[in-house]
């Protein structure tokens, strides 16, 4: 099979298990919130999901490297597929250990998949051409727009067909996805030449760690308001339903996705077929994003939650849906930027290695960002909450900004 069709597979394979991992998202905040769990109570159900997506992509990086990403992608299905299952059980077994044991698995298995499906983009695009930033924008792009679908799915489930049933339906759907990957994906894909030492799971790259350093605190500040605060912020400030968060939530990721998917056309990369000669090219390779980009747009998106902060209390309902829809976009074009600058300073032999590395910055800077929306919010409230976010994203963009590269 060809480059496009790999890609197509590993695409669908990511698009499938993030329609799950977000409907799951939704499916536990929203049962647990109902059932009378604490915002920081709701919180801790994410604690093993987020640390234990910190090891996996340590060490899947290096496992991908070494036996290929179709075994760490396969693998990143099977244990989203037992985390389903785990959670049919009898209600009264649905402690908040049990359920952070199960999203342990989930969180395992989103980081496996993640990881697979970014690295093995390396090989299969071309950078000369734009096609690389084009392919992980697209990529990460649609993932995102599909986990806003997920999170729409997930709420609507639970008011259609419970929580059990709900679980049913998305474990079927990743068994559709793990035969398809099984059957027709590329078992070489994403292996080193020169099989990688486990000592090495640690990059060795300055760029690399500060921007892993850069993702840890651009993704901590979303999380730090985005994902307990603002939905339960939504129902017991603004008295909205269920359904209505996760359509609003859903359609607020699908927006993001979006523009996600379209960084390359936002900031001027043509398509390869439209450049007719060397110096074009070369003209295009000059405006790709670079560290200075992320800085520059780190900066920006700042101010968003900043003024969020200041005037929330003035006219709530508004100052969110505002203030969300202008901070969905420029932290899209954040996230594109810092997705393709880590696959283009991946080295090439083993890219799974310092995408994987990249990464677990990015599960730890989720973990604190979680935890610290449970806590902040049930402490200071939302505004604390936004004044946290804005501090790490300035912190981001300094830390991009010391970036250099050859």
């Amino acid at each position: 099979m060809n480059a496009i069709q790999q890609y197509s597979i590993v695409t669908a394979n990511y698009w499938a298990f993030t329609i799950t991992d977000g409907a799951l998202r939704m499916l536990v905040l929203l049962f647990f919130y109902q059932l009378g769990y604490s915002p920081l109570e709701i919180a801790m159900l994410f604690l093993f999901y987020e640390f234990f997506g910190i090891v996996t992509n340590l060490v899947g990086g290096w496992l991908g490297a070494k036996m290929g990403l179709k075994l760490t992608m396969d693998l990143g299905l099977a244990l989203q597929i037992g985390a389903l299952l785990m959670l049919t059980v009898n209600p009264e077994w649905l402690s908040v250990f049990y359920v952070m044991l199960a999203q342990a698995f989930s969180g395992i298995a989103k980081d496996l998949n993640k990881m697979s499906a970014k690295s093995s983009i390396k090989s299969l695009a071309s950078e000369a051409d734009g096609k690389l930033y084009r392919w992980v924008s697209l990529l990460t792009g649609s993932k995102n727009a599909l986990k806003g679908v997920g999170f729409f799915l997930g709420a609507y489930l639970l008011s259609a067909v419970g929580f059990e049933n709900a679980l049913y339906v998305l474990a079927g759907l990743l068994v559709l996805a793990l035969l398809v990957s099984i059957l027709f994906l590329d078992s070489d894909l994403g292996k080193a030449k020169n099989k990688p030492k486990f000592s090495e799971v640690f990059s060795k790259s300055p760029a690399i760690n500060l921007l892993s350093a850069a993702r840890f605190f651009l993704f901590g500040a979303r999380d730090v308001w985005f994902v307990v605060a603002l939905p339960i912020y939504l129902s017991s400030v603004l008295g909205w339903q269920h359904i209505e968060i996760g359509t609003f939530m859903a359609l607020w990721i699908i927006g993001y996705g979006i523009i996600q998917a379209s960084a390359p056309k936002l900031t001027g990369i043509k398509k390869a077929k439209n450049l007719e000669s060397s110096a074009e090219q070369s003209a295009n390779l000059a405006s790709l994003p670079t560290h200075r980009t992320a800085m520059a747009l780190a900066f920006a998106l700042a101010m968003v939650p900043t003024v969020m902060g200041l005037t929330l209390s003035y006219e709530p309902q508004w100052i969110l849906l505002i203030g969300l829809g202008v901070f969905g976009v420029v932290f899209a074009l954040n996230s594109a930027v810092h997705s393709y600058l880590i696959v283009s300073y991946a080295d090439a032999d083993g890219t799974s290695k310092d995408v994987g590395f990249y990464y677990m910055a990015n599960a730890g800077g989720r973990l604190t960002g979680t935890v610290l929306s449970g806590y902040v919010y049930q402490v200071a409230g939302m505004e604390a909450c936004l004044f946290i976010a804005a501090a790490f994203v300035v912190i981001a963009g300094l830390l991009a900004g010391r970036i250099q590269t050859a």
